[in-house]
């Protein structure tokens, strides 16, 4: 896929997604294999094809789409887990126990991004909790301190 059909791929991937929160499932997932058949196996195409698949009840499909999106990216955890959740709701406990522990161990590999505000709440509380175990510490040897004389 050239350069030039990354905005085309994620305007597809975006309309279809709108589609699909309004319920207009066959047009979100004809403007999705249109976007395949131009070329460009996607692994994003393919896992909201999954979800698309999914919502309209069509489990076999989803299942085929979210495999698909793992076979292009093993370590897609998204995918993984999402195609447990066909497999339990398909009633296939066994795979769906498996694939569920995959999908656990593949998101455990996988570093945690936050967002700026995020990064910006956790400094805040990391300065707040060293100068409270400095506090402590201050009042600790304060206390013995005391206590010594």
């Amino acid at each position: 896929m050239s350069s030039a059909d990354l905005p085309k791929v994620e305007a597809a991937l975006e309309e279809a997604e709108r589609l699909r929160q309004a319920g207009r499932y066959q047009e979100g997932i004809a403007l999705l294999l249109q976007a395949l058949k131009s070329g460009a196996e996607e692994v994003k195409i393919y896992f909201r094809l999954g979800n698309i698949y999914f919502d309209a009840g069509d489990l076999a499909r989803a299942e085929a789409a979210y495999k698909r999106a793992i076979a292009l990216d093993p370590d897609h955890a998204s995918a993984h887990h999402n195609l447990a959740v066909v497999y339990r709701r398909q009633g296939r406990i066994g795979d769906y126990i498996k694939q569920r522990k995959l999908a656990l161990k593949v998101a455990a590999r996988q570093p945690v991004r936050l967002s700026p505000e995020q990064e910006r709440a956790a400094r805040r509380l990391a300065l707040k909790l060293l100068l409270f175990g400095l506090g402590l510490l201050g009042l600790l040897i304060l206390a013995v301190y005391l206590l010594s004389r």
